[in-house]
């Protein structure tokens, strides 16, 4: 019977620089997507701590379809202006 020994990791400080590493680029990719959905949000009228939302599950899929679908704050406004210029004498 031969007994088998666990591998011996090659090099176990890589590993851990590795993770290290992962995590502070899982964290830039997380700031950046919030940064892009905060402005998006801003933009479209909403509140751009909505963006927060967009990191959780299901709610993000919900805000999503609110967000293609329905009348944006900016829409609204924009529609209320027009209607403005055009009852305006001329």
């Amino acid at each position: 019977m031969t007994l088998r020994r666990p591998p011996v990791p090659l090099a176990p400080g890589l590993s851990r620089g590795l993770s290290i590493a992962s995590l502070i680029f899982g964290l830039i990719v997380l700031l950046i997507m919030l940064i892009v959905w905060w402005r998006i949000f801003s933009k479209a009228g909403y509140s751009g701590a909505l963006s927060l939302l967009m990191f959780v599950p299901l709610a993000n899929v919900i805000l999503l379809f609110v967000f293609a679908f329905g009348t944006w704050p900016i829409e609204r406004e924009i529609e209320r202006l027009r209607a403005l210029a055009q009852r305006r004498p001329k």
